[in-house]
């Protein structure tokens, strides 16, 4: 019998989807790290930037759930050898996201000053949140497009596509930033924070362009679309219906962490950016085991191999632990030249260093929440993702933030709420998982 789940399987997959995974973050540590250090308002625009990238990256986050629904239903079709019957699926969903990305920024740009002011942003951090993301904002187009392909390539068991896309885009971004944040004396003139925004979208068109022209020429689909809808495409919204809601949900404590965070003044929230960037940072980096899952997982449902997927759930709670301990050590050999690449400010600095072991506590148990998240996402079982993000959030993240902030303790509420959130998580699903092969919902005599 073929191992289907070796460890060079899983990291065949994993490995590039952790490096591809990683250049969002990366994009936005980069923009934050410059911003940081521009000698204009340093403190402000480092806050403006975090503000906006947190923004965007809710929306993102809410948009992807599209290619989390589709990769579920390319790998699963892909393992019942049955890809032929999604030809005209594929189409109507890139075509949906078209248009949903531009309905997007035609209703976002106009009210940037309003969304801002909801986070508590006000001078001239409000100033240049506005400014950045006026710029930025069209990116939403050009992502939307990208990682719904990046989930059509993942579902067919590829994700050394989106990693050479991914560091391309990476690579584009981060030698923008410099050129356009700081200038090249008689040449070009320093654009500041608009400078970063500009980088940020270059490199996302570039990276749109790259994922359609793999598309086109390695994938058995294209864009040619049939008016009569695909029969699949009500369990296609139905999915991404539940992975939105769930991802609001999500996006609510994200938001509320920044709201409370702005609110305790500009060097608070200062820090929060650089510690939610580290934590996305991470969050990336851990996701391309959780995307390995995803891929095989809805694969080995697809032809029915339970005891295979139950196999593969340990492995990969085992090679994600070992990755997030990594990291967390890392953290804490580095943990002060961490916070002094973002910024040389001392109230900041000593602020962060007060609160970065939060995050790191946060590592290895944020580890298994991806894990399961992952698989569950590749089985379909998104309904319990929803409900247990719901719950995440407003029985666990919700009060505890209350509580805390009443007791006067600022980023340290925040930063406990989310490590109770990620542990809640973590448990429900595991939990879940587990007590689905205990009912012997599955047929555990399938051989393969």
């Amino acid at each position: 019998m073929t191992d289907k789940i070796s460890f060079k399987i899983i990291n065949k997959l994993a490995v590039p989807s952790i490096l591809a995974g990683i250049i969002e973050p990366v994009i936005s540590i980069t923009d934050t790290a410059i911003i940081g250090h521009v000698k204009t308002f340093p403190t402000e625009s480092l806050a403006a930037v975090g503000l906006v990238g947190s923004f965007m990256s809710a929306l993102f986050w809410i948009l992807a759930q599209t290619k989390n629904a589709i990769s579920s239903i390319v790998s699963q079709k892909l393992g019942a050898q049955k890809i032929h019957q999604i030809k005209t699926l594929i189409p109507q969903v890139l075509w949906m996201n078209l248009l949903l990305g531009l309905t997007l920024v035609l209703l976002t740009r106009p009210f940037a000053k309003a969304i801002f002011e909801v986070y508590a942003a006000k001078n001239k951090i409000l100033d240049f949140a506005v400014s950045y993301y006026n710029i930025r904002v069209f990116g939403l187009i050009f992502t939307l497009i990208t990682f719904t392909l990046f989930g059509i390539f993942r579902g067919l068991q590829n994700t050394y596509w989106a990693m050479f896309i991914s560091l391309t885009g990476g690579l584009i971004n981060i030698v923008l930033d410099y050129v356009l944040v700081y200038g090249i004396s008689g040449y070009i003139a320093p654009m500041h924070i608009q400078g970063a925004a500009w980088a940020s979208l270059i490199a996302q068109f570039v990276m749109m362009f790259l994922a359609i022209s793999v598309f086109l020429r390695k994938t058995p689909f294209d864009f040619r679309l049939k008016w009569h809808l695909h029969p699949e495409i009500k369990r296609f919204l139905s999915m991404t219906g539940n992975l939105i809601i769930r991802t609001i949900a999500l996006n609510t404590a994200i938001f509320l962490s920044n709201r409370y965070a702005t609110s305790y003044g500009k060097n608070d929230i200062a820090v929060h950016v650089i510690l939610t960037n580290i934590w996305l940072f991470t969050t990336f980096f851990l996701d391309g085991y959780a995307d390995a899952g995803n891929s095989l997982a809805g694969k080995l449902y697809g032809e029915k191999d339970f005891i295979n997927l139950k196999t593969l759930a340990g492995k990969l709670v085992r090679y994600s632990e070992f990755v997030a301990l990594g990291l967390a050590l890392v953290f804490i050999l580095l943990y002060k030249p961490i916070g002094l690449m973002f910024t040389h400010e001392p109230t900041v600095i000593t602020l962060y260093e007060q609160v970065f072991w939060l995050v790191i506590l946060m590592q290895p148990i944020g580890a298994v929440a991806f894990i399961f998240d992952g698989i569950f996402k590749g089985l379909g079982w998104v309904k319990f993702l929803r409900n247990m993000q719901l719950l995440a959030t407003f029985i666990i993240f919700i009060p505890v933030l209350l509580i805390l902030d009443r007791f006067g303790l600022q980023l340290y509420a925040v930063w406990t709420a989310f490590l109770l959130w990620m542990a809640f998580r973590a448990a429900s699903l595991w939990w879940h998982f587990l007590e689905y092969f205990k009912s012997k919902k599955y047929d555990a005599s399938v051989k393969h």
